[in-house]
């Protein structure tokens, strides 16, 4: 019986991070109350803190979860500048801008992440140096650590590009901002 109520704990554990992670991204951090986090999860609030000590402790699982899962998805990009490319046309595609809660945690909560406490701008420090990490390699196979500096000037264009074209309320203004920073991202990589 233990056994089954340790792996049933940890699997709900898992879906209030998952359901936090989309809330959060969609309605920001400060915008989801513990309440609206446990509804989404099936959960009454009472359970809350039989899995986090505070929100301040899930916002740093989920920020640690959400660039996890971000990271992992560069595995399935098509090798060498190709992959690149798709890439960079899937993260500013109109889809991705206009659907924040399955997208980039960076470009949903930047500015709130930069405002939480140290726990979790740890777990987005150590979750933006992997995905950068990821990025080079993918830029450099043969040499990551030489391209350290274009995966990070690449993924400030990508992230800025997209937030910015988020914050518009002009749909063709949008679009063009996103066609814009393809072509800018495109001759970044040169």
């Amino acid at each position: 019986m233990a056994r089954y109520a340790k792996e049933h704990k940890q699997a709900t554990r898992q879906r209030i991070i998952e359901n936090a992670g989309q809330r959060f991204k969609r309605d920001g951090i400060g915008g989801s109350s513990i309440s609206t986090l446990m509804a989404d999860a099936g959960l009454t609030n009472g359970a809350f803190y039989a899995h986090f000590a505070s929100k301040d402790d899930l916002v740093a699982h989920v920020v640690a979860d959400q660039l996890r899962t971000q990271v992992a998805t560069y595995d399935i990009l098509r090798p060498g500048r190709p992959g690149i490319e798709d890439f960079i046309r899937g993260y500013l595609s109109s889809e991705h801008r206009d659907h924040p809660g399955t997208g980039c945690p960076s470009a949903a909560l930047l500015d709130e992440l930069g405002r939480c406490g140290d726990e979790t701008k740890q777990a987005y420090t150590d979750g933006a140096r992997d995905l950068l990490g990821e990025l080079a390699a993918h830029l450099a196979p043969e040499d990551p650590p030489s391209a350290r500096g274009k995966a990070l000037g690449l993924y400030a264009i990508l992230v800025g590009t997209l937030r910015l074209s988020r914050a518009l309320s002009d749909r063709k203004f949008a679009d063009d901002v996103l066609e814009q920073g393809i072509e800018n991202a495109l001759a970044f990589m040169g």
